[in-house]
């Protein structure tokens, strides 16, 4: 039986700040931190995205030189978008040896080593005219299968740059596994998948599709993506089957709004569980803390603790280097 009051006061152990920094039961890390980047073919200065104070698209020198700031910070990996001069119908530019992210990865390797992980999204909404994330058919559908044989051969060049983690995040069904084949293949066993296996198709999205330059053109991506309303249980079984094709670990998007769906996938796998603080939760943070309406350091690191309280042993998000200079 507990004490109760005036014998029990919980407010002992929080009366200092001292005393509330031993006893924290969730802390945060630096190496923790995933922090995902821009880089624009053909720009010659970075570009500042509107909807993200703070975010740009950067060049391949500003590239490196920010990579290697959130080296120094202590940052555990980044993660790779890029958006091509030019774009078609099958995005070419996802898997050609000479594109933006490919050169961008031989940059960054040559400069950083194994400083961190380099980790690249593997999906062609970046690449395609239509601003989808696969082939589509005549009827304007994406279809599945065509679009797996394009994933696996993006994910092929991106290892053979030197991405040191692949990440698909299209939702299609069977891309794990396809990549997964196409890697060994090639001769890439030992490079990692990070699967989106429970990625909806969510509202905090929009300030992201500026940056990557990806709106789809017609439609919207509600038939691949997971239904936030869906059926209960949906995630998870998105998760055992990603794992089952292969994936060494798996990814929660958004993450904020399914702060449940984080804790029940970690409560479920035994793999590292990522959570990706999407462009939607960095805006408004920002927004209003321009408006003066929130304490805005104090609402990051409040929104990063809750993240990672539910379950996240990763956090994908744009303060990555920011907070681990903090926490350094």
């Amino acid at each position: 039986m507990n004490a109760q009051y005036p014998v029990a006061r919980p407010r002992r152990l929080r009366r200092t700040a001292a005393m509330r920094r031993m006893v924290a039961g969730t802390r945060l890390h630096p190496a923790e931190f995933i922090l995902p980047m821009f880089v624009k073919e053909g720009i010659a200065e970075p570009q500042p995205v509107g909807s993200m104070p703070g975010v740009v698209q950067h060049t391949r020198e500003s590239l490196r030189k920010a990579a290697h700031e959130a080296a120094e910070a202590g940052v555990g990996g980044i993660m790779l978008f890029g958006i091509p001069a030019h774009k078609d119908a099958r995005g070419s530019g996802a898997d050609d040896p000479d594109g933006i992210v490919q050169v961008a990865l031989r940059d960054l390797a040559s400069d950083l080593g194994d400083a961190l992980v380099l980790m690249t999204d593997t999906c062609l909404d970046e690449y395609t005219d239509h601003g989808h994330c696969g082939l589509l058919t005549a009827d304007g559908e994406v279809d599945n299968d065509a679009t797996l044989e394009r994933y696996a051969s993006a994910a092929v060049a991106q290892a053979a740059a030197g991405s040191k983690m692949i990440a698909p995040s299209g939702m299609m069904d069977g891309q794990v596994g396809a990549i997964r084949a196409a890697l060994d293949a090639a001769g890439f066993a030992e490079i990692p998948i990070l699967a989106y296996a429970a990625k909806y198709a969510s509202g905090f999205y929009g300030p992201f599709r500026d940056a990557a330059e990806c709106a789809p053109q017609f439609g919207d991506r509600s038939a691949y993506q997971q239904d936030p309303a869906g059926p209960i249980g949906e995630a998870l079984r998105e998760v055992r089957l990603d794992l089952a094709e292969g994936a060494d670990a798996v990814m929660v998007k958004p993450a904020l709004a399914y702060l449940d769906i984080l804790r029940q996938v970690r409560d479920t796998v035994e793999v590292p569980v990522a959570a990706y603080q999407v462009s939607g939760e960095y805006a408004m943070v920002e927004a209003a803390a321009a408006n003066g309406w929130i304490d805005r350091e104090r609402v990051i690191m409040e929104s990063l603790i809750a993240i990672r309280r539910a379950g996240a042993d990763m956090i994908l998000t744009y303060w990555a280097t920011e907070v681990a200079r903090g926490l350094s």
